[in-house]
């Protein structure tokens, strides 16, 4: 069984649609305070009533109109036992292929990839070598070049799936060349020793990952890129795995965007130094509320953790 998290403002999607229909998937939805009315049979629907009073604190420290309500249905998961996450977004219509690309906490046959930088870029290792990475550091962007060093076992903590259609580039990426993708399947799955970023939107994790994974509330568009530099510096394995969904983006503003990321342009280079050195330096980078949420985050995961002995 794959639990599947999410939260959504909008009525149930067709990709939500879709992903229901599997018998060996369980969708769990977190509402936020402007989502519209939701009922979708074969899901676990968490009300903003019911994250209030289950998890109080949590609730405050991250606050409403954010893709952090995502964390309570991760929560909801984790309670129930689940051995594997997959975070999706609501506009990712699963392919076919989506429900039998699962490598998590499983041995696989890797292309091992090296790059030239600091920091790997997943995206422009691909048929799309103009394209890069959201919260892939820009000052890294020019003169990428990898070399494949040929196949490699890695049993992954992380799966990040690609995403046909429009990808998860950053708001200067997409205002350049406004992409449509289709990644050439030959390039996965692929893997690097280097740190490097994936997203919450079509992306599978270890159940023993949840006590790190924390999408950092407060943050813009950075919330689940810290999220993914903070887990590879702590030495988890990530896995890049062809796509398995296409993506119909929702409506977005380039600007918003772009707003939202400024952050990302301006400290993620630093960021990535200091977790290299120490990745509890993360804290140094995120705002109190962040941090408290974060640390409220740990101490209900423990709790968990402690009824299940």
């Amino acid at each position: 069984m794959i639990f599947i998290a999410t939260t959504t403002i909008n009525k149930p999607t067709k990709a939500l649609k879709r992903f229901v229909k599997n018998k060996k998937c369980k969708l769990i939805v977190a509402l936020d305070k402007n989502s519209k009315k939701f009922k979708l049979k074969n899901s676990i629907v968490l009300s903003t009533r019911y994250q209030e009073k289950k998890w109080p604190k949590l609730s405050r420290l991250i606050g409403w109109n954010c893709i952090g309500r995502r964390n309570f249905a991760i929560l909801q998961a984790y309670e129930m036992g689940a051995k594997t996450i997959a975070l999706i977004d609501d506009d990712n219509i699963p392919y076919n292929n989506w429900f039998k690309t699962v490598y998590v906490n499983k041995f696989v046959n890797a292309n091992k990839i090296k790059i030239n930088k600091p920091v790997f870029d997943p995206v422009g290792y691909t048929n799309h070598k103009n394209l890069w990475h959201r919260g892939f550091p820009l000052e890294m962007v020019y003169n990428r070049k990898y070399k494949n060093v040929g196949r490699k076992k890695i049993k992954p903590d992380v799966q990040a799936s690609f995403w046909n259609g429009d990808p998860d580039v950053d708001a200067v990426n997409r205002a350049i060349y406004s992409p449509n993708c289709n990644f050439k399947k030959n390039y996965f799955p692929f893997f690097s020793n280097k740190i490097s970023p994936f997203n919450s939107q079509n992306t599978l994790l270890d159940r023993g990952i949840i006590k790190d994974y924390f999408l950092f509330p407060h943050i813009g568009r950075m919330d689940d890129i810290w999220a993914s530099y903070y887990v590879a510096s702590k030495k988890y394995k990530i896995v890049y795995a062809e796509p398995t969904v296409f993506q119909k983006r929702n409506r977005h503003k380039y600007i918003t965007d772009f707003n939202l990321e400024i952050l990302g342009y301006r400290k993620n280079v630093e960021l990535i130094k200091s977790l290299k050195k120490n990745p509890e330096n993360i804290k140094n980078f995120l705002p109190q509320k962040s941090i408290r949420a974060f640390d409220e985050w740990k101490k209900i995961i423990s709790s968990l953790d402690a009824k299940k002995r």
